[in-house]
C-alpha cells in the first residue's frame, strides 16, 4: 500500500529528468516545451531502513517495502485554466493523484529555454498556483449555479449549501487555497466537494538546483534564490526540498553498489530522492507499520491515528471484519531484544484490543476470526 504524487511544474523545470532518475524509467526529457504530454507513472519503494534490520533478524524470505506511485504530467502555463497549452489534460490528471510535487527550478543555464525567460521559483510557482485556483474557482461556480437551481424551491439544505460554496467562492477569488478553507466536520456535502478541488491537495516544493548551488546548500549558506524560496514556503506551512536533477539522474544510472561511494565523493550522505520521498510520506501524514515473519516482512502505509481494526484492514478486509485483537511490538523493543520471541521474555509483547491507535514502527501481528 502506498500513495502517489503528481510532479506537476512548468515545462522544462526538470520534472521529466527527476521523474526519471527517481523511477529509473526513461520519460522523455527534451529541451522544449511540453515534451510530457501523456503522464508517465511509476512505482518507487519509500525508503526505510528499518525494514532490512526487521528481515534480517526474522531471516524473511522477501522484503516488500511500502511504495509512492509518482505520475509525471504535462507542464502548465498561463491561460492553462482556460484551456491554454495542455491544460485541460494537466488538470484532469493532477485532480487524481494524493499529493503534489511541484517542482520549480532555481538554475540559469542559456542553454536550457524557460518559458519565462529566466527562472524564477517564487513567480514560476504563483503562475501554476494561479492557474490551479482559476480552475477550481471555475468549478465551484459551476456548482453554486447548480445549487442555486434547487434552492429557489425552498430546499433549507440547498440554501445552507448555497451559502457555504458562496464563502468558498470569496475564499478562492482572494487568491487563497481551498486547503486553508475552514469547515464543520458534520458537512458532508461541502466536505465532497473540496475533496475535487486541486488547491485543496497538500503540496511538496522541489527546487530542482545546479552543482554548484549543490555544494552552497550542503555548506550551509543556501544561496539567495533559495533562501527566499524557503522564506516562501514556510509562510505556507510547506516544505522545500533542494534536488540536483543532473546530478540524481548520473546517480541512478549507477550500479546500486556504487552509488553510496559517489554520493560520499560529493558530499552527501543519502541521495536527494530519499529525502524527497520521506518529505512525501510526511506531507500526507503517513506512517508505517510492519508485518513480520519467515516468508516476509512487509511495510503497511496508514494514516496517523488509525485504529487497529482498520490498520489490520489494509491486509484484508477479514483482518478488520473479523478483528480480535493486535499483538504489538515496538521497532525499538523489537531490535534491542531480538527479536519477537526475546521481546515476548521481556514482557515486550503488548495485546492490544479494537481502541489501539497505531504507532509508527510497530511490529504487529493481528488475531482475527471470520
Amino acid at each position: 500500500m502506498g500513495f502517489s504524487c503528481g510532479i506537476v511544474g512548468l515545462p522544462n523545470v526538470g520534472k521529466s529528468t527527476i521523474f526519471s532518475a527517481i523511477t529509473s524509467a526513461k520519460a522523455a526529457a527534451e529541451n522544449f516545451p511540453f515534451c510530457t504530454i501523456e503522464p508517465n507513472t511509476g512505482a518507487v519503494p519509500v525508503p526505510d531502513e528499518r525494514i532490512e534490520t526487521l528481515a534480517k533478524m526474522a531471516q524473511s524470505a522477501k522484503i516488500i517495502p511500502t511504495q509512492m506511485t509518482l505520475v509525471d504530467i504535462a507542464g502548465l502555463i498561463r491561460g492553462a485554466s482556460q484551456g491554454e497549452g495542455l491544460g485541460n489534460q494537466f488538470l484532469g490528471h493532477i485532480r487524481s493523484v494524493d499529493a503534489i510535487l511541484h517542482v520549480v527550478r532555481a538554475f540559469e543555464d542559456e542553454n536550457v529555454i524557460h518559458v519565462d525567460g529566466a527562472p524564477n521559483p517564487i513567480r514560476d510557482i504563483e503562475t501554476i498556483e494561479t492557474e490551479l485556483l482559476l480552475a477550481d474557482l471555475e468549478a465551484v461556480q459551476k456548482q453554486i449555479e447548480k445549487t442555486r437551481k434547487i434552492a429557489k424551491s425552498q430546499n433549507q439544505e440547498a440554501k445552507s449549501y448555497l451559502s457555504r460554496l458562496e464563502s468558498l467562492e470569496a475564499h478562492l477569488s482572494n487568491g487563497t487555497p481551498a486547503r486553508s478553507f475552514e469547515y464543520a466536520e458534520d458537512e458532508m456535502e461541502l466536505r465532497e466537494t473540496l475533496s475535487q478541488l486541486i488547491t485543496r491537495k497538500p503540496t511538496l516544493y522541489v527546487a530542482n538546483i545546479d552543482e554548484e548551488q549543490l555544494q552552497e546548500v550542503i555548506s550551509g549558506t543556501p544561496p539567495a534564490l533559495l533562501e527566499e524560496l524557503f522564506s516562501y514556503a514556510r509562510e505556507r506551512g510547506a516544505e522545500v526540498i533542494p534536488i540536483c536533477g543532473k546530478l540524481e539522474s548520473e546517480i541512478s544510472e549507477l550500479p546500486r553498489e556504487e552509488r553510496g561511494e559517489y554520493l560520499e565523493s560529493v558530499g552527501l550522505e543519502r541521495s536527494g530522492f530519499h529525502h524527497l520521498l520521506q518529505a512525501g510520506y510526511r506531507l500526507l501524514g503517513l506512517l508505517t507499520y510492519f508485518t513480520v515473519g519467515p516468508k516476509e516482512t512487509r511495510a503497511w502505509t496508514i494514516t496517523k491515528g488509525t485504529a487497529a481494526p482498520q490498520a489490520a484492514g489494509k491486509i484484508h478486509s477479514d483482518f478488520e471484519r473479523g478483528f480480535i485483537r493486535a499483538e504489538v511490538i515496538a521497532y525499538a523493543d523489537y531490535v534491542e531484544f531480538q527479536g519477537e520471541a526475546g521481546a515476548r521474555d521481556k514482557g515486550k509483547l503488548r495485546t492490544e484490543g479494537k481502541e489501539y491507535i497505531v504507532a509508527d514502527g510497530d511490529v504487529v501481528h493481528f488475531r482475527f476470526n471470520v
